[in-house]
């Protein structure tokens, strides 16, 4: 299938009928917010929603005190406020997360780990089974196909690729081949359900040319799995000369077997609408990538704002427009130098989508996160940061954040 590449610059505009505050977020207007849990932990990262209503968050170990390692466990009550939370596990990683078959998948540092829970207990008792093991430790992001198939990201040691013994007052000289897509950078599939599964073994490694991609996601309406990659860092830098890396995308792809995302030889500039050379294989910021079959971005989101994490949206509580469209959590850029007009990202930004499968133009859905001024919008100064997102039985979506580990609900009634 043939995809439409649509360009989303840094500065993403917020639609117009975009409505006032709801518990610190805005939002679209018919929507609204209230927060579920507070103070869960910094190092939160994603979250998910049994079908009884049960929610399960994330969290990276050593980000917090102790307590708040492995996963969180919540039961909320019918004004959407946790009535019970639960530490769990001490699986490492706090990365991808999801429920499949009424059990829960985690990424841990080194494996996927799965916890079967009785009936409707909030929290399992039994030791979590190894999917599958000697993954390389990192982010990793997973998901199910619904035929049996579960998918897992496995970044790419590095941000770029270069010959370690070339001279370091010269022009940096990338490797081709690139030793770092030797079972890294890139998607594999594994059985959903068999246990003892080793990496790279016993999965088929299906796209490659993948830097590091924890927003993965399944798409029933378009049969297929999707990602949004964060690209390359410090191109600028690479070469006296070379333009701003503003341009450089972060890129959506529909993940078909056989993808090649073009990292590390190339990147999608978002300002030429092109896939081009990166500057260590002979790039100079213009020149066309016109050797491989790179895949072109259903979608080329701005530089620098960090997607951690994808849902498609599968309820019906929201308006038309959003059914069958993409949530992107944009974590938002980091970097020690304070911009006085803040980074990209901090946001939660809605893909729209035609039953073909064309994109239509990107929208923030949540924002102000960070805070009301754009300079709060940088990672030394937000005060809160999204992370992950997840649709409910209802309809309705939870969001959480990974500064502080606050958790929100989003519901839409078509009041202002």
């Amino acid at each position: 299938m043939k995809t439409l590449a649509a360009a989303l610059l840094l500065s993403i505009a917020v639609t117009p009928a975009m409505a006032g505050e709801s518990a610190g977020l805005m939002l679209p207007p018919g929507f609204h917010a209230t927060v579920v849990a507070d103070e869960l932990g910094a190092g939160a990262r994603h979250v998910v929603v049994r079908p009884n209503g049960d929610l399960y968050v994330s969290t990276r170990k050593g980000r917090d005190e102790p307590k708040s390692a492995g996963v969180i466990a919540l039961k909320v009550g019918k004004d959407q406020k946790a009535v019970e939370t639960t530490h769990f596990s001490e699986v490492e990683g706090g990365t991808g997360m999801a429920i499949y078959k009424n059990a829960l998948y985690v990424a841990g540092g080194d494996g996927i780990y799965r916890f079967k829970f009785q009936g409707n207990a909030l929290v399992p008792t039994a030791a979590p089974e190894v999917v599958v093991g000697d993954l390389p430790k990192g982010n990793m992001g997973l998901a199910f196909d619904g035929k049996g198939g579960l998918y897992v990201t496995v970044r790419a040691a590095g941000n770029i690729c270069v010959d370690p013994k070339a001279p370091k007052d010269q022009k940096p000289v990338g490797l081709k081949p690139c030793p770092l897509l030797n079972n890294g950078g890139g998607v594999w599939r594994f059985d959903a359900e068999k246990v003892g599964q080793k990496f790279p073994a016993d999965g088929q490694q299906t796209v490659t040319g993948m830097r590091d991609m924890m927003a993965m996601a399944w798409s029933k309406d378009m049969n297929g799995m999707y990602g949004v990659m964060q690209g390359r860092n410090g191109t600028a830098k690479l070469v006296p000369g070379m333009p701003e890396e503003d341009t450089v995308s972060e890129e959506m792809h529909r993940l078909d077997k056989g993808t090649d995302m073009g990292w590390p030889y190339t990147y999608y500039d978002t300002g030429l609408h092109a896939r081009v050379l990166a500057p260590e294989y002979g790039g100079d910021g213009k020149m066309p990538a016109t050797e491989g079959n790179y895949a072109t971005p259903v979608v080329a989101f701005g530089s620098h704002q960090s997607p951690v994490d994808l849902q498609f949206y599968d309820g019906k509580q929201f308006p038309q427009k959003y059914r069958g469209g993409a949530f992107v959590v944009f974590q938002g850029g980091s970097g020690q130098e304070m911009l006085p007009n803040g980074r990209g990202g901090y946001n939660v930004t809605f893909v729209p989508f035609d039953k073909s499968g064309k994109p239509g133009t990107p929208e923030i859905f949540a924002n102000n996160f960070a805070g009301p001024n754009p300079s709060d919008r940088n990672s030394g100064k937000a005060a809160f940061r999204p992370s992950g997102v997840a649709v409910a039985p209802d309809g309705s979506m939870y969001v959480v954040d990974t500064m502080k580990g606050r958790l929100w609900h989003i519901m839409y009634d078509g009041k202002n």
